[in-house]
């Protein structure tokens, strides 16, 4: 019994000494165990890819950008490439959305099966010009633009151009034609414009995102920013660009142009507003067609005659469930939140029924039935 106490008292001296002096080298040291807290792991970085319109493309980089600041794991990488390439790319479905200035045409509609057309802004389409010494208060009509992209005016000082502007001095110089080169829905509105005003351009051109130029020695230009650099390194040309490229990026001159009230209206926020105020009350639905929906040359005393929605393209049912939130997740805040940087950047923001609206397309996105908002 005293031998077993000593021994236990001698081992017990032998480990309190371990416990304060350093181990050699090669002992393992063990050390106690103390609870710890995983960090947390980052979620995966989600990329949308978007192509279309070049029109709404100064909104979507900047939607692009401040979505990306609240959801860091969430990249939108949108290409402006007109809206022609971006129909054909959500057709392909190479892109996870489009967006086109133009309502898809009846025929593409039918072939796209389970397409969202989502009206995402508003803005307008302006007739700019080139003439030095003249940098505003030019006003023009729709049938005397149409004869100037007919070639039927061909000059500043026609009579026709002098009789609407008393007072200015237009030079006897050739007026140079400039157009878009790609498939665009600014085009489409504009020729859906002239269409409406002048009956020899509806019979001879039409309304379309691309058309047949009648003047052989019109410069196109690729995007609105192609057009709008046509404009400013030719003097005396005339041509058609969305307002922001106009007025934030080239400082570039633009027409007052005829209503249907009779009015001479500049394009600004409030006209273009004015112009959608009545056809917001009787849209269709996101998963029908749109192909009649028009709001050039609206009714109203103030009311900018060549103005337009822009929409985003998805379709219905998408294949990745993730992906697919993801993108729902990002419309439904662009078209609320994401309003906020509309007007700063020359769009209207969208009126309160459209957004209603909107709200009931973004939740016909689903995955397998299910809805993903």
């Amino acid at each position: 019994m005293k031998l077993s106490i000593t021994l236990i008292l001698v081992l017990a001296g032998v480990l309190l000494a371990g416990c304060v002096s350093n181990p050699p080298p090669d002992q393992t040291t063990v050390q106690p165990t103390v609870a710890t807290v995983q960090p947390t792991k980052a979620p995966a970085t989600i990329t949308l890819t978007g192509a279309g319109a070049t029109f709404p493309n100064p909104l979507i980089s900047k939607w692009s950008f401040e979505y990306n600041k609240i959801n860091p794991n969430i990249q939108i990488n949108y290409q402006g490439v007109g809206s022609g390439a971006g129909i054909q790319q959500i057709s392909a479905k190479t892109v996870d959305f489009g967006a086109s200035d133009a309502p898809l045409s009846e025929q593409v509609y039918k072939n796209l099966t389970g397409i969202l057309q989502i009206p995402e802004t508003i803005g307008a389409v302006v007739v700019a010009y080139n003439l030095p010494g003249i940098q505003s208060g030019v006003k023009l009509t729709g049938d005397v633009v149409a004869d100037i992209f007919l070639g039927k005016i061909t000059k500043w000082n026609d009579p026709r151009i002098v009789a609407l502007n008393p007072g200015i001095q237009f030079p006897a110089k050739d007026i140079i034609v400039a157009h878009r080169s790609d498939g665009s829905g600014t085009t489409f509105v504009f020729t859906d414009y002239l269409s409406k005003l002048s009956p020899d351009w509806k019979s001879k051109v039409g309304k379309g995102t691309a058309v047949n130029w009648p003047v052989s020695t019109s410069l196109g230009g690729k995007g609105n920013d192609g057009v709008a650099g046509i404009l400013r390194q030719n003097t005396y040309s005339i041509g058609y660009v969305e307002l922001i490229y106009a007025k934030l990026q080239g400082n570039i001159s633009y027409a007052y142009i005829k209503n249907q009230a009779g009015n001479f209206i500049e394009p600004t926020l409030e006209t273009t507003a004015n112009a959608v105020a009545g056809a917001s009350q009787t849209l269709p639905a996101g998963d029908a067609s749109w192909s009649s929906v028009s709001i050039v040359n609206a009714p109203g005393d103030n009311s900018y005659p060549i103005s337009s929605f822009t929409y985003l393209l998805v379709y219905k049912n998408q294949a990745d469930q993730t992906k697919g939130k993801a993108l729902a997740q990002f419309i439904w805040w662009a078209v609320h939140d994401g309003q906020s940087y509309s007007s700063g950047l020359q769009y209207v923001p969208l009126p309160n029924a459209v957004v209603s609206l909107d709200e009931q397309t973004i939740r016909l996105m689903n995955y397998n039935g299910q809805p993903l908002i």
